[in-house]
């Protein structure tokens, strides 16, 4: 079982956290301490089955945030809040939330609510279980067709995850850095390889004339190809400017730790983190980032990311 907490006391995070743990509850799989980064489409690309969330914290509070990943987050609520008020309560439970516990946290109480809501997912998905095979049974070809959209799909969500981990998805780039990930997808079925991804040129080629179509002139294409890198470049130094800020704030920040070296050259990291503290307004020096390698590892990602959501849909 894969949970998800969001409160912004520290100390109950840790708390919970052990309590999953210590109680093999299941695994603590991400947390946050505002209702402003708990985005629906992120817990469910990490498949989170529990999220503990508290009413009360200063961004966006537990029922905003419910309001808001509802519609893209299937899994199961618990709400934690010293808030005893009974129209909030009400309102919670009104927006599909499983219980609401009140704080103090009691270990016991913990223990038993998610042990009852593991137990109700367990039984909705062995009801799951057999339904999907009633349903294979019924028609194998339809079920083919259904796996191969889903596998299809599971790259463009990995993709989609990618660009929201790598703070990319708000910028010009990212529809850019999503053709060129279904490009080189396809590219690789007819043309394996692994250490060597084709060339920049090559790839922005095929990119363009598939996004303009065979009527479009060369001129047309060569604009386009000029475009699209500009707008990935882009992407890619906020991307640097993105995860810089994040390891000037906290060097351990799991996101830093996680993508910061596989993306970036880390003398590049690091000038754009000296940029950041510097009190000069001045850069040191123009950033120079490495699209090849950024693609090349995007790339890479996506399809382990690929891989892994098809394993656990197994």
């Amino acid at each position: 079982m894969r949970f998800f907490i969001a409160d912004d006391d520290r100390a109950v995070r840790s708390i919970l956290r052990q309590i999953i743990e210590d109680e093999d509850l299941g695994e603590a799989a991400g947390e946050a301490e505002d209702g402003s980064q708990v985005e629906g489409h992120i817990l469910q690309f990490k498949q989170i089955d529990i999220l503990l969330i508290d009413l009360l914290m200063p961004g966006r509070d537990g029922i905003e945030t419910i309001r808001r990943i509802k519609d893209y987050y299937s899994g199961k609520i618990v709400m934690i809040s010293q808030v005893e008020a009974k129209e909030m309560v009400g309102e919670a439970y009104s927006l599909g939330i499983e219980y609401f516990i009140h704080k103090p946290i009691n270990r016991i109480e913990i223990v038993t609510v998610l042990q009852k809501v593991k137990e109700r997912i367990q039984l909705e998905n062995s009801i799951g279980d057999i339904q999907n095979s009633l349903s294979r049974l019924v028609n194998r070809t339809e079920r083919k067709a259904r796996s191969q959209y889903k596998n299809d799909n599971s790259l463009k969500e990995a993709g989609t995850f990618l660009l929201s981990e790598l703070g990319m998805m708000g910028e010009g780039g990212a529809h850019d850095m999503m053709a060129v990930l279904q490009y080189l997808a396809e590219h690789e079925q007819s043309e394996p390889y692994e250490k060597n991804i084709p060339s920049l040129k090559q790839i922005f080629t095929q990119v363009a004339e598939r996004k303009l179509g065979a009527a479009a002139s060369q001129t047309e294409i060569n604009r386009e190809m000029k475009a699209s890198e500009q707008r990935i470049r882009r992407a890619i130094i906020h991307s640097l400017d993105h995860f810089a800020s994040l390891g000037t704030t906290d060097f351990s920040n799991p996101k830093f730790e996680t993508y910061a070296s596989k993306f970036f050259d880390f003398p590049v990291v690091s000038q754009k983190m000296k940029e950041i503290q510097s009190k000069d307004a001045k850069p040191l020096a123009p950033a120079r980032v490495n699209m090849k390698k950024f693609i090349h590892v995007f790339f890479l990602e996506a399809k382990l990311l690929n891989e892994t959501m098809k394993e656990r849909s197994m």
